[in-house]
């Protein structure tokens, strides 16, 4: 599985160059937050082992008023580091590998620092 290069973003981690994505549109789950806000990770040079993140919340785009957030470059970049050192070879050819991130996760990858949610009806 390969992430389309269309609407992807690279980001440098270490010296190494990877490409990540959030889906363009949600699906039916994660339209009706049921499912959370994922991003999906890979090498940028080529295809090999994808990394699929799921966060605690919901996307922005749902279709209820469910808490949500931003996911910004800073949060991308610790996410990698946190899943090459849980075993993470991007290297290796094989199924995507899932990593569930709780606000306790969140939490320690921001130094600290929890994660803020904004509620989408609530914005002004």
């Amino acid at each position: 599985m390969a992430i389309p290069k269309k609407g992807s973003r690279i980001i440098t981690v270490d010296g190494v160059a990877y490409r990540w994505r959030v889906r363009h549109k949600p699906t039916y789950c994660e339209g009706n937050s049921w499912g959370p806000l994922t991003f999906a990770v890979e090498l940028a040079d080529g295809p090999a082992r994808v990394l699929l993140v799921s966060l605690p919340c919901s996307r922005p785009d749902a279709w209820f008023g469910e808490r949500t957030m931003s996911i910004r470059p800073a949060l991308v970049t610790a996410t990698i580091r946190r899943a090459l050192e849980r075993g993470w070879n991007p290297c290796q050819a094989g199924n995507a590998v899932d990593l569930s991130l709780t606000d306790d996760d969140l939490t320690d990858l921001m130094n600290g620092q929890p994660p803020t949610y904004e509620v989408p009806f609530m914005r002004r």
